[in-house]
């Protein structure tokens, strides 16, 4: 696939998303934003400024921990400057997304993740039955030298019945199909910092 010359970081990833449904990238980020934003979610962690996330939107949102254990903190622009960095590259990525696969993405809705040693997240798929807006998931981890022993990773159910399991190391970022990747996130005995996001289109369901 032929990418222009300014997108040429993105070609591996975009490549791997067309041809398997999710891709997979380490050092996507310079490590010292990277490290920015790791800070910047545990100042809001420790401030307590991150809330207990919830399963399902809308009126029907419920915390269930049994099922996801993870709080969370939206990101908005003008809030800080790394995140308005990772804001900034992830349009970028959007558009390369855009100009080589023509998903029609219009934007990307992004939040910090922490999760506390215990804590985790059970099978589920990315994009909500009433809601077909998105189209690819993003995640970006934040911890600095994880080890596998640790635990923690994502794991992909990928389409041919096997399984892929990533460590959430600082600087990689993986993206997978939101309405075709069952997913979950393992139990950690430390605790997991990332950005979770996704690139949405248009959607075909009134809201």
């Amino acid at each position: 696939m032929n990418t222009s010359s300014e997108n040429d970081s993105f070609s591996s990833l975009i490549d791997d998303l067309a041809g398997r449904g999710w891709a997979q990238q380490t050092l996507f980020a310079p490590p010292a934003l990277t490290r920015e934003l790791a800070a910047e979610c545990l100042r809001r962690a420790y401030g307590g400024q991150l809330s207990p996330a919830g399963i399902g939107r809308g009126s029907s949102q419920q915390v269930q921990e049994g099922i996801r254990g993870d709080r969370i903190q939206w990101l908005e622009p003008g809030q800080h400057a790394a995140c308005d960095q990772y804001l900034q590259l992830m349009d970028e990525l959007r558009l390369a997304l855009n100009c080589n696969l023509y998903l029609g993405l219009e934007d990307f809705e992004s939040h910090f993740a922490c999760y506390e040693p215990g804590a985790f997240y059970q099978r589920h798929l990315d994009r909500f039955r009433d809601d077909d807006r998105r189209t690819v998931s993003a995640v970006f981890y934040l911890n600095e030298d994880w080890q596998a022993a640790q635990g923690g990773a994502l794991r992909l159910y990928l389409n041919d019945g096997g399984e892929h399991e990533v460590l959430p190391q600082a600087g990689t970022l993986v993206l997978f199909l939101s309405a075709e990747m069952p997913h979950e996130v393992l139990p950690a005995n430390r605790e997991r910092l990332s950005l979770t996001g996704w690139f949405r289109r248009r959607g075909d369901t009134p809201l």
